[in-house]
């Protein structure tokens, strides 16, 4: 279908391009026109239908966003942002820079600008942020013929109306109702009668991994969000919350691999912006690294005498930061996913524990196996090794165990205590567990 469409321009075939668009989902048009270099991207978005333009505009990626509206008039801009959905909108102010951003504002009307800046001064990442006001709302005393009237009345511009939302004179919550009980309901049967009032909501201030949570545990597909006093504010729908997961799992891994997070695509990313995410990490890690070499010259009478044992530094450190990070890579899920809470820290630390005995003790079975008698290394050097090897695995698990919980603890991201902090940390232990003991074993 790429092809197509970019033929279709090269030919300016208009009225086919505009069949063919008519037969297309919108994502699969934003997608397509991500191909296409910007000009031709232009007049061909120009020839989507007005009732199809905004949602195509809300998939595109930031970089033909920004161009598309750089390159309009403010009368197409202004179409664009009465069909976008509040929340869309947002974040397309959040992320687009200040001349961008002041062409967006100038082309809505001043009761849209005054609901945009009340949403922009909501924490970033939190419910408020990300909810919209674009919702249906009833009262409790509307028979059913009359809310489906109303739905219909005033449902083309909402964002949802699965889920109808029942508030009170003062926008106090106090219940829901699906579509589906409404159509199936006689039409004089009262809405307050058959709605639920076993309401499941946010805060406004609820971080958005809080409502990802909440999401999951009750298999929603839109959650009202409210106040302090149980005002109705916003709510939030599902597809806002696959973006929330795909968001917070990008940022983890990149926490994980030592990297400041970035919600840019990786090929629109400066060279520049790239390496200033990774340069400060790398930095504190290549610092903190001295502490092993500092290790090391610390027992150099030792190494000096009995080379050998440095054969056997980098199978310690290595097998220290792989099950450090599998310990603290379990953790950091489990918090993500509720399964675990900072006041299971003890529990935590007893199963890692036992975790860590079992392991380290069959690792160093083996490797005293095979030193002692594969490789024929001296009984003393192949017990300092394989001993050292099991400390090494206590300590990388108790500590891959734990840090993640502090971490949490002290309001910081759990992925930030992943494998590259884990492994340097566990480094310098282990390496001062492995010289005390040979020491002691070979006679120093």
């Amino acid at each position: 279908m790429y092809m197509l469409i970019k033929e279709l321009i090269g030919q300016r075939n208009i009225s086919q391009l505009k069949e063919v668009f008519k037969k297309m989902n919108a994502v699969d048009i934003a997608e397509a026109l991500e191909e296409i270099e910007s000009e031709k991207m232009l007049m061909a978005f120009r020839l989507l239908p007005k009732e199809s333009a905004a949602e195509v505009f809300s998939y595109m990626n930031l970089n033909q966003q920004m161009h598309i509206i750089e390159k309009m008039t403010d009368r197409e801009v202004g179409s664009i942002i009465d069909e976008l959905f509040i929340d869309d909108t947002v974040d397309l102010i959040e992320e687009m820079p200040s001349n961008v951003v002041k062409k967006l504002l100038k082309n809505t009307d001043p009761e849209m600008r005054q609901v945009i800046n009340q949403l922009l001064m909501y924490p970033k990442d939190s419910a408020g942020s990300i909810m919209t006001i674009e919702y249906i709302d009833l009262k409790r005393q509307m028979t059913v013929g009359q809310a489906l009237d109303y739905i219909r009345e005033t449902g083309i511009n909402k964002e949802t109306i699965n889920i109808c939302y029942v508030m009170d004179g003062q926008r106090r919550l106090e219940g829901v109702i699906s579509l589906r009980k409404l159509v199936i309901s006689h039409e004089s049967v009262v809405v307050g009668d058959i709605m639920d009032t076993n309401v499941i909501s946010v805060n406004t201030h609820d971080d958005q991994e809080e409502v990802a949570r909440v999401f999951k545990k009750y298999a929603l597909i839109a959650m009202p969000v409210v106040d302090n006093e149980n005002r109705l504010v916003g709510i939030i729908t599902v597809d806002d919350v696959v973006d929330i997961i795909e968001q917070e799992s990008t940022e983890d891994f990149q926490l994980m691999a030592a990297m400041q997070p970035s919600e840019e695509d990786y090929l629109s990313t400066s060279v520049f912006t790239l390496s200033k995410n990774r340069f400060a990490w790398l930095l504190f890690l290549m610092i903190s690294a001295t502490l092993t070499g500092m290790v090391i010259k610390r027992f150099q009478n030792i190494l000096e005498t009995v080379m050998i044992l440095a054969a056997f530094i980098p199978m310690l450190m290595d097998t220290g930061g792989n099950a450090g990070a599998q310990s603290a890579t379990i953790i950091i899920r489990s918090l993500a996913l509720g399964e675990i809470k900072r006041k299971d820290i003890g529990l935590i630390l007893w199963k890692e524990l036992r975790i860590s005995i079992v392991v380290g003790f069959i690792l160093g079975l083996v490797n005293f196996l095979r030193l002692y008698y594969l490789d024929k290394v001296d009984l003393a050097i192949a017990l300092s090794v394989s001993i050292a090897l099991l400390i090494t695995v206590i300590i990388a698990k108790v500590i891959g165990g734990s840090l993640p919980i502090l971490a949490q603890t002290l309001k910081l991201d759990p992925a930030i205590m992943a494998s590259p902090v884990i492994t340097t940390l566990v480094d310098t232990l282990s390496l001062i567990a492995y010289f005390l003991i040979a020491s002691l074993l070979i006679g120093f």
